[in-house]
């Protein structure tokens, strides 16, 4: 049963790592290009980005109630045909309004395709059992940035980034979507009893609020997003400035996907033994690790190389446990509205990186963007950890 599973999951895994690769990596991968390209500064362009993650943390609870009402197909699959049409644009723009405008509209998009609403999916289609389905799309799409970051830096230096975009819009519409069609098709076959369908009330959204450990893991995802956020909107200026020549930052960017397989192989391996809580908690302490090592490049620029190890591999299990302590600690009950809301800090955090990473490095430098990552990782253990006790 449990390889039957694996291989229904499958071609949602492989779509889903292609759309983060085409939807979401490209706005790093191209950062550095957009820059010199239309000569806008690293602020005007990361706020486009920010932008577009506001608006999906806004957009995550609606695309859960749709999730809940069964309507996962048709959102799914036309919100790619349209992020394929959004990323071609790319290609024509001209203006700033006009990078700002698509960007929004592919925050719109990616509320509705990402990670959150692909677990919600599973989590509404396969109930207990979506652990494991989770965890396969989380094995599959860590390649993603490993996908992005080369065939983009290959396609850019051969044919410039305006092709580069649209090769990655006709891959989602003539790869991505028909495997997302047939993967969930085949995920219906492995349905479990549902909830009941909620009704159109948002009764159950307004019942999570009054849970105090909502608002413990909302604080603890916010700040993990808002890490990340800023570390990866920035990551190769980030090793740049640490002293790594470009083919190398671009090589240990790379790095991200492989090291969130192996946290989550690695996760895999010992679910017997450590639970989502315990597995959380030494995620966050890792992604401290990884932090430290990257503040300490400045003065020992290898130590830039092996940051990636533990903060890539705890990244790749924070996703997968993000969902798991979500329905722990709140309910499986009209899960795809609670798990947009709790999306909403999530997004918010990783949002306001992009931004705050570029009026911080403006103000100081990297390091400082460094150290209150640090921080944050800190407070975000912290905060889960009382969530775990309110529960």
């Amino acid at each position: 049963m449990r390889r039957s599973l694996t291989l229904a999951i499958l071609p949602l895994a492989v779509a889903e790592t292609l759309v983060w690769a085409a939807l979401y990596y490209v706005f790093p991968a191209l950062l550095p290009v957009w820059e010199q390209d239309f000569g806008w500064s690293r602020g005007e362009v990361s706020g486009a980005f920010t932008a577009s993650l506001i608006v999906m943390a806004l957009a995550a609870p609606r695309a859960g109630r749709l999730i809940d009402l069964g309507h996962e197909r048709t959102m799914f699959l036309g919100a790619m045909v349209l992020g394929a049409v959004l990323l071609a644009s790319l290609a024509w723009v001209t203006e700033l309004w006009q990078f700002w405008a698509i960007w929004i509209a592919i925050g719109l998009v990616n509320a509705c395709i990402l990670y959150e609403a692909c677990f919600a999916i599973i989590t509404v289609l396969l109930g207990a059992k979506a652990r494991s389905g989770i965890t396969t799309v989380t094995l599959v799409a860590g390649f993603a940035g490993t996908v992005c970051f080369p065939a983009y830096f290959a396609l850019t230096e051969a044919f410039g980034w305006r092709v580069a975009v649209q090769v990655f819009a006709a891959v989602t519409v003539l790869v991505s979507v028909p495997l997302a069609w047939v993967g969930l098709r085949a995920l219906e076959h492995h349905r479990q009893p549902p909830a009941d369908r909620p009704a159109e009330t948002g009764g159950e959204g307004r019942a999570v609020l009054r849970k105090p450990a909502f608002w413990g893991l909302a604080l603890g995802f916010a700040a993990v997003g808002l890490v990340h956020g800023m570390l990866i909107s920035h990551i190769r200026p980030i090793l740049g400035d640490a002293g790594l020549a470009a083919a190398t930052a671009i090589f240990v960017a790379s790095l991200m996907g492989p090291m969130q397989v192996v946290g989550r192989i690695v996760m895999v391996a010992l679910q017997s033994r450590v639970d989502a809580f315990g597995a959380g908690v030494g995620a966050f302490g890792g992604m401290a690790v990884g932090l430290v090592l990257l503040l300490s490049a400045g003065a020992v620029p290898w130590l830039a190389v092996l940051f990636v190890l533990p903060y890539g591999a705890c990244w790749g299990i924070m996703s997968i446990v993000r969902p798991v302590l979500t329905a722990e600690f709140l309910g499986r009950a009209g899960f795809g509205v609670i798990s947009g809301m709790i999306a909403v800090p999530f997004v918010l955090g990783s949002a306001a990186g992009p931004i705050m990473s570029a009026w911080l490095w403006e103000l100081a430098g990297y390091d400082l963007v460094l150290e209150l990552s640090l921080g944050l990782a800190l407070l975000g253990m912290a905060s889960v950890i009382a969530a775990k006790r309110m529960a």
